[in-house]
């Protein structure tokens, strides 16, 4: 049996970089083959088991809700609303103080698509039992990578995977103490991450090779996504 079946997602953001497809909706409502983002993400949750998804919403959060009450895949979902001015630490505190009673829960941002095994992810988790693990992977460079000898290029690699130079991946497993941590608002990844890293609070897991993950956060990653999404995970049913 599942240890962890609560998921904490942050849908709250504007989409700023998206526009215009958020002018009127939310940047999870965005579609990817077909459905909204947010219908993938519950998706994923599900083939894992999970019972219970904790929504933070802000902006646009009506087309959020009205979709979702009709959408749950099953779930049981819970609306927790903040400011978009409050970040994720105002998103994830409220989220997390006023619905979620477990131990350790799975946490993310609303733009993520993954097929990230999180059972693995847990087990490390429970095993280390730090307040907070991050999924991380290599970064892929969005630039070309130059060798310069003197003034000449002697070498030049495209969209080069940086494999000693890891990223957050933007999907948590938190431990209830982390409340303990995250301020009344601004930025968790700027606050409460690296005081846990200080106080080695904080591991990493590191997704496997055959593990992916997209963050869609403008149009043309939202481009990329849709090329890449049979890559990354198939509808499950």
């Amino acid at each position: 049996m599942r240890k962890i079946e609560t998921a904490v997602i942050l849908v709250g953001g504007s989409g700023l970089r998206m526009r215009p497809l958020t002018h009127d909706m939310p940047k999870c409502m965005v579609p990817l083959q077909g459905k909204p983002l947010i219908y993938w993400i519950l998706n994923w949750l599900k083939s894992y088991g999970f019972k219970h998804a904790v929504l933070g919403v802000a902006y646009q959060k009506d087309v959020i809700i009205n979709y979702l009450k009709e959408n749950s895949q099953g779930l049981k979902i819970d609306f927790s609303e903040h400011t978009v001015e409050g970040e994720t630490g105002e998103g994830f505190r409220l989220a997390i103080s006023r619905f979620v009673d477990d131990e350790d829960f799975l946490a993310m941002n609303g733009d993520e698509i993954t097929n990230l095994n999180i059972e693995r992810l847990e087990a490390q988790h429970l095993k280390s039992k730090p307040a907070a693990t991050i999924a991380v992977s290599p970064m892929r460079s969005p630039f070309g990578i130059l060798e310069v000898d003197g003034d000449n290029i002697v070498d030049f690699h495209e969209k080069v995977l940086l494999e000693n130079t890891l990223v957050s991946i933007g999907v948590y497993i938190f431990n209830r103490q982390i409340l303990g941590y995250i301020p009344e608002t601004g930025s968790i990844e700027k606050t409460v991450f690296p005081l846990l890293a200080k106080k080695r609070l904080l591991k990493a897991f590191r997704l496997s090779p055959r593990e992916s993950w997209l963050t869609i956060n403008s149009v043309k990653e939202l481009s990329l996504a849709e090329k890449e999404f049979a890559l990354i995970r198939r509808p499950q049913t």
